[in-house]
């Protein structure tokens, strides 16, 4: 096997998981996130539970610019946060066994930061780093440092914890997800 791979719908994350880049079809097979809520458009480099590197292209057609801010367009920090999130949800779900049943949800937000705004016409490069990997009986917990840039220079940057759980797990009345980390 190459050192790149790609991941196609058909592949489990067991037989092939990605170590090079991953286009928008690619990324739709892993996360369940679609239009307007999908933040990252490609992936140009992936390294088993430890880097991602995603692209986003914002528009002006994104639907948070016409209330955010008319006449003055901004996106939203905490969707760049979101954006991060994604992208170490990508590198986790890649992973993972049986993806279409799971669901990675936000356990924490640490330290983010925005130092920039990002209009319509940038393109962030949103690079995660994972910080831990705890795996339990039912469950994987993770600690993401992401950051984010457009033309080289720091946009956001922050720490966010995430846990994988059973899509069915909140449907039959279970304690959150935030409730049981360790």
């Amino acid at each position: 096997m190459s050192e790149t791979t790609n991941l196609n719908a058909t592949e489990t994350p067991a037989s092939a998981p990605p170590t090079g880049a991953m286009d928008i079809n690619q990324i739709q097979a892993i996360l369940p996130h679609r239009y307007p809520f999908l933040l990252i458009d490609r992936v140009v480099e992936i390294e088993r539970k430890k880097k991602i590197v995603a692209i986003k292209n914002v528009t002006i057609n994104e639907p948070f610019f016409a209330g955010h801010f008319p006449n003055f367009p901004i996106m939203p920090g905490v969707l760049i946060v979101e954006a991060m999130a994604q992208a170490g949800g990508a590198m986790l779900l890649t992973e993972v066994e049986d993806r279409a049943n799971k669901l990675i949800v936000f356990t924490g937000i640490e330290k983010a930061r925005f130092r920039r705004p990002v209009v319509p016409g940038d393109q962030l490069r949103i690079e995660v780093v994972m910080l831990s990997w705890k795996e339990g009986a039912s469950r994987i917990a993770v600690r993401m440092e992401g950051k984010a840039f457009v033309n080289g220079k720091i946009v956001c940057d922050g720490t966010v914890s995430a846990q994988l759980v059973s899509i069915n797990r909140g449907r039959a009345g279970s304690d959150s997800p935030a409730e049981t980390t360790e």
